[in-house]
């Protein structure tokens, strides 16, 4: 069977593991990088159990992620010369501790679901809109709240609907090639990465806290001064400015374009939880690992094909876009306080054990780029009436990038 075939395949709810599954053809592998893969495709191995994952590992691990990153992209710029390749890891790094940051600690803190204490999650989701200079944390809780994860999931009042629509001018009825070209023509844009920056500040500073002002103030006053002061001011644009604003932005905008699905013109049903849980599928990464019944010389070239795409097609997806628990934000949508999020991919695989009670089956697509491919073509076949952007008269397109990551 090929990837093609299983991309878009519906996971089974109980009875024995597929053997078409992708990540059952990787049980070839040794038994050592089985908990490794799991992490990595975001689907766990039928037999294996949770992970010791807390929401303080997830806290610390993006932190300590993002300090490494920007001390060696930092160290690359000082040594020069062949050392400035080292800015690559570096930028991989930074990005990779503020997706976290912003996709799950940030956003269970939005939840209140961070500590389950109130004050506490308030104090962190502030120090990280700070930080990273998004959507203030307020205004994105109730937004988020009260807009996607209620009754307006997915209509003209969703931010996520809104992105789509104004930002990346997307809508019904474009084909998937036109789609791909204007997100691709948006993502090399100048102009669209100055707009989304400029937006960003303008929705952070606009109704923020006077704690998250003053704290981003003081930060970033300070870390100017400093590297002003020290000579060093290239070397934080370089290893902070970059990823913060331009690679930010790329992921954010990929992973806006496989968040959720439009439903189907002329659903009259848009409660309950058949609908919801319809608009929201797993996106595992990687492909199936090569068959055993190959002939030894094609077995072997195929395996090297299938570690090179691994390592350089879908790691970076993993590690870049789909980050953290976005692998399986299907869970999170059934269950937005649900205090396994931690353990985020067995706490999806224990709810299909148990029969996901009162909700239909799971659902995933296998890769990034048909992840996004099954968004795009839900689009182009959503209603047109719908999704007519001349109903939203009154949004400010200098705050909609806010939206991307709601």
């Amino acid at each position: 069977m090929s990837l093609t075939d299983v991309e878009t395949r519906s996971a089974r709810a109980q009875g024995a593991p597929d053997p078409a599954d992708p990540r059952e053809t990787m049980r070839a592998l040794p038994g050592f990088l089985q908990y490794p893969l799991t992490v990595f495709t975001g689907k766990p191995l039928s037999e294996q159990t949770g992970l010791p994952w807390t929401p303080t590992f997830h806290l610390a691990a993006a932190v300590l992620a993002m300090l490494a990153g920007t001390a060696v992209g930092s160290a690359a710029w000082a040594l020069g010369g062949w050392w400035l390749l080292a800015l690559l890891p570096g930028w991989a790094l930074t990005l990779h501790g503020l997706r976290n940051l912003r996709m799950m600690v940030y956003h269970q803190c939005s939840h209140r679901n961070m500590y389950r204490r109130r004050r506490l999650d308030i104090v962190i989701g502030r120090a990280i809109s700070s930080l990273l200079v998004i959507q203030n944390f307020e205004r994105y809780s109730r937004e988020h709240v009260s807009d996607h994860h209620a009754a307006h999931h997915m209509t003209l009042r969703d931010p996520t609907v809104q992105a789509f629509l104004v930002s990346l001018e997307l809508s019904p009825g474009m084909t998937r090639r036109q789609m791909w070209r204007r997100v691709v023509g948006k993502l090399l844009s100048p102009r669209f990465h100055l707009a989304f920056s400029v937006s960003r500040v303008r929705s952070f500073w606009s109704t923020a806290a006077r704690s998250e002002r003053v704290t981003a103030v003081v930060l970033y006053t300070a870390l100017a001064a400093a590297t002003i002061a020290t000579g060093t001011w290239p070397a934080l644009l370089l290893a902070w400015f970059v990823p913060l604003l331009p690679l930010f932005q790329v992921s954010n905008t990929l992973r806006l374009c496989v968040k959720h699905t439009f439903p189907v013109a002329g659903t009259e049903v848009r409660r309950g939880r058949d609908y919801f849980a319809g608009l929201t599928n797993a996106i595992f990464i990687g492909e199936p690992a090569p068959s055993a019944t190959l002939p030894a010389g094609r077995r072997a070239l195929a395996w090297v094909r299938w570690a090179l795409r691994m390592l350089f097609v879908h790691a970076p997806t993993r590690y870049l876009v789909l980050t953290g628990d976005t692998v399986v934000h299907d869970y999170h949508h059934r269950y937005p306080s649900s205090r396994e999020w931690a353990d985020y991919l067995f706490a999806r695989k224990r709810d299909i054990e148990a029969g996901h009670k009162g909700w239909p089956e799971y659902h995933e697509v296998w890769g990034l780029v048909p992840a996004i491919n099954y968004v795009f073509d839900s689009l182009a076949v959503a209603d047109p009436a719908e999704y007519d952007i001349a109903r939203l008269p009154h949004v400010s397109k200098r705050e909609l990038f806010a939206a991307f990551d709601d």
